[in-house]
């Protein structure tokens, strides 16, 4: 699924096409994806001047004067922006077109995205319980160290959990705890102050490079402009069991943690 580099290498290469262009008109070659599309996507959107593009954890938003088109890929969810004529092909179930001609395309093959509809003024409910974002000032080892205490569960859980900070997918925690030297199975209520400041520098700067490198490639991620991201040929632990820990040469362990693969080095993390 593609995690918050993903999404915000999507959003940043879509803003400079889309950014104050209106709107034409939206096609919907099916009504629904992963639940219906709302009737105030067609109803709403024509007419309107895309103001802004945002990204809220993995959702991409965007912003009119009339409310917000929100959007999630799911697990193999594209947009592109294409020339109007461009032949549709399998899987491609929504275009929204802009008055230059061109169409934003939404392809899902499996329909695990959505889109959605969020009112001017109001958050939709997808987004009302959400923690802080990781490269927000908010977020920080104090903030961890306060929300933990107490906690029982594996703290790469602890770290996956949405209410607790945004976007932090499998691959972005299991490499934030490797850089942090955190066993992912440590309860996150017996892991310190201290410990927790070096795990949020180490969320800021996995994800801060990982969208510079344009996110992670493993099964169907591409980013707008068709190249795909590079951050897989850097991983140090995810999808590396039993092979060396590039740090220090012992094999790397591996566990299911909350039904995710789970891959760490029993002597670099503690």
């Amino acid at each position: 699924m593609p995690e918050l580099p993903e999404v915000e290498t999507t959003r940043r290469g879509l803003e400079p096409h889309l950014l104050e262009r209106r709107i034409h008109g939206v096609i919907l070659r099916r009504p629904d994806l992963r639940w219906p599309i709302p009737p105030e996507v067609e109803r709403e959107l024509p007419g309107q001047r895309i103001e802004a593009i945002r990204r809220r954890a993995k959702y991409l938003l965007l912003d009119t004067s009339a409310g917000s088109a929100l959007l999630h890929l799911g697990m193999s969810g594209s947009l592109r922006v294409l020339p109007g004529d461009t032949p549709v092909r399998a899987h491609d179930h929504v275009d929204i077109s802009l008055e230059d001609g061109r169409v934003l395309r939404f392809n899902d093959p499996r329909r695990f995205g959505c889109l959605l509809w969020q009112p001017a003024g109001e958050t939709h409910e997808l987004l009302r319980e959400l923690g802080p974002e990781p490269l927000g000032e908010q977020f920080d080892g104090d903030y961890l160290f306060a929300r933990s205490r107490g906690r029982s569960v594996p703290i790469k859980s602890f770290l996956m959990d949405q209410r607790i900070v945004v976007g932090v997918g499998n691959i972005y925690a299991a490499e934030s705890l490797f850089m942090a030297g955190i066993n992912p199975l440590r309860e996150a209520g017996k892991v310190s102050r201290a410990r927790y400041q070096r795990l949020a520098d180490a969320v800021k700067d996995i994800l801060g490079h990982a969208i510079t490198r344009g996110g992670t490639t493993l099964r169907d991620f591409i980013s707008p402009d068709g190249v795909p991201g590079y951050f897989e040929q850097e991983l140090l632990v995810y999808g590396r069991e039993g092979e060396a820990c590039k740090q220090c040469g012992r094999v790397l362990r591996h566990a299911s943690i909350g039904q995710r693969a789970t891959v760490w080095c029993g002597h670099c993390q503690r």
